[in-house]
Protein backbone atom coordinates (compact mmCIF):
# COMPACT_ATOMS: atom_id res chain seq x y z
CA UNK A 1 0.00 0.00 0.00
CA UNK A 2 1.22 3.25 -0.83
CA UNK A 3 1.90 6.11 1.93
CA UNK A 4 0.49 9.67 0.87
CA UNK A 5 2.24 12.32 2.35
CA UNK A 6 0.74 16.20 2.42
CA UNK A 7 3.58 18.87 2.56
CA UNK A 8 2.37 22.43 3.57
CA UNK A 9 4.96 25.34 2.99
CA UNK A 10 5.55 28.68 3.37
CA UNK A 11 8.60 29.69 2.23
CA UNK A 12 11.36 28.51 0.18
CA UNK A 13 10.94 24.55 -0.07
CA UNK A 14 14.41 23.78 1.05
CA UNK A 15 12.97 20.89 4.02
CA UNK A 16 9.99 20.12 1.35
CA UNK A 17 12.57 19.11 -1.55
CA UNK A 18 15.19 17.46 1.71
CA UNK A 19 12.22 14.86 2.51
CA UNK A 20 11.21 13.90 -0.96
CA UNK A 21 14.81 13.93 -2.44
CA UNK A 22 15.47 11.40 1.02
CA UNK A 23 12.07 8.90 0.01
CA UNK A 24 13.47 9.18 -3.25
CA UNK A 25 16.73 7.55 -2.68
CA UNK A 26 15.02 4.96 -0.45
CA UNK A 27 13.05 4.23 -3.50
CA UNK A 28 10.06 4.43 -0.84
CA UNK A 29 6.52 3.71 -1.66
CA UNK A 30 5.08 7.32 -1.06
CA UNK A 31 3.78 10.10 -3.09
CA UNK A 32 3.37 13.42 -2.43
CA UNK A 33 1.59 16.60 -2.79
CA UNK A 34 2.69 20.18 -2.01
CA UNK A 35 0.20 22.69 0.15
CA UNK A 36 1.17 26.20 0.05
CA UNK A 37 -0.78 29.31 1.69
CA UNK A 38 1.76 31.29 -1.01
CA UNK A 39 1.20 30.81 -4.51
CA UNK A 40 4.93 33.08 -5.67
CA UNK A 41 7.25 31.25 -2.88
CA UNK A 42 9.90 29.46 -3.44
CA UNK A 43 8.86 26.21 -2.82
CA UNK A 44 6.49 25.75 -5.57
CA UNK A 45 9.11 25.61 -8.31
CA UNK A 46 11.01 22.73 -6.21
CA UNK A 47 7.94 21.25 -6.09
CA UNK A 48 7.58 21.40 -9.50
CA UNK A 49 10.82 20.48 -10.21
CA UNK A 50 10.00 17.29 -8.50
CA UNK A 51 7.05 16.81 -10.70
CA UNK A 52 4.99 17.14 -7.57
CA UNK A 53 1.51 18.22 -7.44
CA UNK A 54 0.38 21.56 -5.80
CA UNK A 55 -2.67 22.58 -3.93
CA UNK A 56 -2.37 26.79 -3.49
CA UNK A 57 -4.99 28.04 -1.19
CA UNK A 58 -5.16 31.29 1.11
CA UNK A 59 -5.61 32.29 4.92
CA UNK A 60 -9.29 31.92 4.44
CA UNK A 61 -9.59 29.00 2.47
CA UNK A 62 -7.95 27.39 5.48
CA UNK A 63 -10.22 28.86 7.98
CA UNK A 64 -13.47 28.27 5.48
CA UNK A 65 -13.17 24.51 5.03
CA UNK A 66 -11.51 24.22 1.48
CA UNK A 67 -8.60 23.39 2.78
CA UNK A 68 -9.72 20.84 4.78
CA UNK A 69 -12.17 19.28 1.79
CA UNK A 70 -8.78 18.83 -0.20
CA UNK A 71 -7.58 16.92 2.31
CA UNK A 72 -10.04 14.78 3.21
CA UNK A 73 -10.39 13.96 -0.68
CA UNK A 74 -6.49 13.37 -1.00
CA UNK A 75 -6.62 10.95 2.13
CA UNK A 76 -2.67 10.89 3.30
CA UNK A 77 -1.26 9.02 5.42
CA UNK A 78 0.76 11.77 7.13
CA UNK A 79 0.66 15.68 7.20
CA UNK A 80 4.00 17.63 7.74
CA UNK A 81 4.60 21.22 8.21
CA UNK A 82 8.05 21.85 6.56
CA UNK A 83 8.32 25.45 7.07
CA UNK A 84 4.21 26.74 7.23
CA UNK A 85 3.50 29.53 9.28
CA UNK A 86 -0.07 29.61 9.61
CA UNK A 87 -1.51 27.79 12.31
CA UNK A 88 -3.18 24.57 11.62
CA UNK A 89 -7.53 25.36 12.77
CA UNK A 90 -8.72 22.54 15.14
CA UNK A 91 -11.26 21.20 12.80
CA UNK A 92 -8.18 19.85 11.05
CA UNK A 93 -6.21 19.03 13.97
CA UNK A 94 -8.46 16.70 15.82
CA UNK A 95 -9.43 15.32 12.25
CA UNK A 96 -5.72 14.40 11.56
CA UNK A 97 -4.82 13.91 15.45
CA UNK A 98 -1.22 12.29 15.61
CA UNK A 99 -0.98 12.73 11.84
CA UNK A 100 0.16 16.44 11.80
CA UNK A 101 4.26 16.66 12.20
CA UNK A 102 5.99 20.17 12.77
CA UNK A 103 9.47 21.02 12.87
CA UNK A 104 10.84 23.76 14.96
CA UNK A 105 13.66 25.31 15.32
CA UNK A 106 14.52 25.19 18.76
CA UNK A 107 14.24 22.67 21.38
CA UNK A 108 10.77 22.88 22.30
CA UNK A 109 8.85 23.71 24.90
CA UNK A 110 11.46 26.93 25.51
CA UNK A 111 11.38 29.33 22.21
CA UNK A 112 8.27 28.38 20.80
CA UNK A 113 4.98 29.68 20.27
CA UNK A 114 3.25 32.77 18.03
CA UNK A 115 5.96 34.63 16.17
CA UNK A 116 8.64 32.38 17.11
CA UNK A 117 10.13 31.31 13.84
CA UNK A 118 13.33 31.14 12.17
CA UNK A 119 15.86 33.80 12.96
CA UNK A 120 13.51 35.30 15.87
CA UNK A 121 13.87 31.95 17.77
CA UNK A 122 17.82 31.76 16.86
CA UNK A 123 18.24 35.37 17.97
CA UNK A 124 16.19 34.78 21.52
CA UNK A 125 18.78 31.76 22.36
CA UNK A 126 21.85 33.75 21.87
CA UNK A 127 20.39 36.82 23.80
CA UNK A 128 19.31 34.27 26.84
CA UNK A 129 22.83 32.79 26.45
CA UNK A 130 21.73 29.55 26.33
CA UNK A 131 24.67 26.77 25.72
CA UNK A 132 22.43 24.55 23.19
CA UNK A 133 19.87 24.73 20.69
CA UNK A 134 18.43 22.13 18.46
CA UNK A 135 15.07 20.93 16.26
CA UNK A 136 12.19 19.72 17.65
CA UNK A 137 10.00 17.26 15.65
CA UNK A 138 6.33 17.31 17.04
CA UNK A 139 2.72 16.35 16.71
CA UNK A 140 0.68 19.42 15.91
CA UNK A 141 -2.40 20.60 18.01
CA UNK A 142 -4.71 23.24 18.27
CA UNK A 143 -1.68 25.70 20.20
CA UNK A 144 1.53 26.83 18.58
CA UNK A 145 3.86 24.38 19.02
CA UNK A 146 2.69 22.46 22.04
CA UNK A 147 1.84 18.95 20.38
CA UNK A 148 3.17 16.05 21.86
CA UNK A 149 7.18 15.89 21.09
CA UNK A 150 8.55 13.07 18.50
CA UNK A 151 12.24 13.72 18.82
CA UNK A 152 14.98 16.11 20.09
CA UNK A 153 18.13 16.99 18.26
CA UNK A 154 20.65 19.38 19.52
CA UNK A 155 23.70 21.63 18.94
CA UNK A 156 26.68 23.63 21.01
CA UNK A 157 26.52 27.05 20.66
CA UNK A 158 30.23 28.82 20.56
CA UNK A 159 31.04 32.14 22.29
CA UNK A 160 30.75 34.12 19.15
CA UNK A 161 27.28 32.31 17.53
CA UNK A 162 25.20 34.55 15.68
CA UNK A 163 21.77 34.30 14.10
CA UNK A 164 23.23 33.60 11.08
CA UNK A 165 25.75 30.69 12.30
CA UNK A 166 22.95 29.52 14.04
CA UNK A 167 20.86 29.09 11.20
CA UNK A 168 23.23 27.00 9.70
CA UNK A 169 23.26 24.71 12.30
CA UNK A 170 19.86 24.06 12.53
CA UNK A 171 19.21 23.53 8.92
CA UNK A 172 22.05 20.70 9.02
CA UNK A 173 20.28 19.00 11.63
CA UNK A 174 16.80 19.53 9.91
CA UNK A 175 18.61 17.92 6.84
CA UNK A 176 19.98 15.27 8.61
CA UNK A 177 16.86 14.16 11.01
CA UNK A 178 13.57 15.46 9.73
CA UNK A 179 13.31 13.25 6.71
CA UNK A 180 14.29 10.26 8.64
CA UNK A 181 11.89 10.83 11.29
CA UNK A 182 9.05 11.48 8.60
CA UNK A 183 9.97 7.87 7.28
CA UNK A 184 9.74 6.30 10.47
CA UNK A 185 6.09 7.42 11.37
CA UNK A 186 5.31 6.89 7.62
CA UNK A 187 6.05 3.53 8.62
CA UNK A 188 3.72 3.59 11.32
CA UNK A 189 0.61 5.15 9.12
Amino acid sequence: MENKIIIFVSGNGSNMENIVTYFQSINSNTSFKVYSNKSNCGAIPRAKNLRLPVFTFTKDDLRGGRVESELIADNPTLIVLAGFLLKMPADITKRYANKIVNIHPSLLPRYGGKGMYGKHVHEAVIANEEKESGITIHYVNENYDEGNIIAQFSCMLDEAETAESLTQKIHQLEKEHFPKIIHQLSLKS
